[in-house]
């Protein structure tokens, strides 16, 4: 059974900085590559970060470049969001995204709240 199980969301002040996690299980997470979105609401979905299948790329949004960092642990099916300098409009469910060609996977989504 596939799932990605996200952690680590929260309530932070603006400025402050949160760690979200994803556990991939039941598919070869070294196979796929990684990704994080995130949905505000009444908005669409938005690609927030990418990594590649050995973590030797990486892309981000114009909106998170230079305060996010998107990794990932092979050796424990992880990938990360580190989130600094967080803004209220980081505000959102973020979500876990894996992909291999057709195949593709979300978790259930960690919100973010950004606010004083």
């Amino acid at each position: 059974q596939v799932q990605l199980v996200e952690s680590g969301g929260g309530l932070v002040q603006p400025g402050g900085s949160l760690r979200l996690s994803c556990v991939a299980s039941g598919f070869t997470f070294r196979t796929y590559s990684m990704s994080w979105y995130r949905q505000a609401a009444g908005k669409e979905r938005e690609l927030v970060a990418v990594i590649t299948v050995t973590g030797g790329s990486t892309n981000y949004a114009d909106s998170v470049k230079g305060r996010f960092t998107i990794s990932r642990d092979n050796a424990k099916n992880t990938v990360y969001l580190q989130m600094n300098s967080l803004k209220p409009e980081d505000t959102a469910v973020y979500y876990c995204n894996a992909k291999r060609n057709l195949y593709y996977y979300w978790g259930q989504g960690t919100q973010v709240t950004v606010s004083s």
